[in-house]
């Protein structure tokens, strides 16, 4: 298991200075959210940016994830939009070619995974044509991962179609791919009472690919830093260690990067003696 540190969290820094920071704070691993100026498919430097962070990565002997969250990349006036919820005319299509474009820049760096997720579904629709319209897309992006040997890390989050453990497991009842696997973000089990967490990461071990961590209220989707929330890591770090999870361990704090040199320093000092202590025969 590797400690890492999400570039959402660090939105005000250069994507190389940010690796750099996180490198000598003693992380082994970034989860990189693709965004303006971070390897951004569609920025004409993207290939020039894609070299050198590959060597950055490679000199600091630095693990990878390829996050897709950006909120404003593909439609600036409206957040995380299109999805893969979204009906063909709204810009689903432009969302499939963007995680195909993710797809390749993991395949690249040689990173863990692509993490994504499902997306809201849109104001007055259906769940069921939701659900539809996931199923026949994300095929199509599981497909091309297989291609390009990179593995799909999918996160259930709060508000999204699929949210909650119980909706994962039905969407892999309807794609069960050995590609799809599973993004388990610990607060957002907490905040929507999914919960015992350690039960959780028992249960869906052979999936886990990602794993995102941060402290949270039950019922507030906000990511906050150790100590301001509820939850108790010692069962999560404790079940992490137990089903012997050897990805990333990535802390999200996107809130925080007005202030991201001391949320990073600060998250490192709770979270890696736990992880030791855990580790310790």
């Amino acid at each position: 298991m590797r400690l890492g540190y999400n570039t959402n969290g660090l939105a005000h820094h250069r994507l190389s200075d940010a690796i750099r920071l996180l490198a000598s704070q003693g992380y082994q691993s970034v989860a990189i959210t693709v965004d303006h100026g971070a390897l951004n498919p569609y920025d004409d430097r993207f290939e020039q940016q894609l070299d050198e962070i590959g060597q950055l990565l490679s000199d600091h002997n630095m693990h990878s994830v390829i996050e897709t969250g950006a909120r404003y990349l593909l439609d600036p006036l409206h957040k995380h939009e299109p999805t893969l919820v979204s009906p063909k005319s709204a810009g689903r299509p432009r969302r499939v070619e963007f995680l195909r474009h993710a797809v390749d820049t993991a395949a690249a760096l040689g990173s863990d995974c692509v993490s994504l997720w499902s997306g809201i579904l849109p104001p007055g629709d259906s769940r069921d044509a939701g659900f539809r319209r996931l199923t026949e897309s994300l095929p199509v992006i599981l497909e091309y991962a297989d291609r390009r040997d990179v593995m799909l890390g999918f996160e259930p989050e709060p508000g999204m179609l699929i949210d909650t453990m119980a909706s994962f497991a039905e969407l892999v009842e309807a794609i069960d791919s050995p590609r799809l696997g599973l993004t388990l973000d610990v607060g957002h089990l907490h905040c929507l009472a999914d919960v015992p967490i350690d039960a959780q990461i028992h249960r869906w071990a052979k999936r886990l690919v990602n794993v995102h961590i941060e402290d949270m209220r039950v019922g507030i989707h906000e990511h906050l830093m150790f100590g301001k929330g509820e939850i108790d890591f010692g069962p999560v770090i404790a079940a992490l260690a137990d089903v012997a999870y050897d990805g990333g361990l990535h802390v999200e704090l996107s809130r925080h990067s007005h202030e991201g040199p001391k949320a990073a320093k600060q998250a490192y000092g709770f979270l890696k003696p736990r992880m030791t202590a855990k580790s310790d025969p």
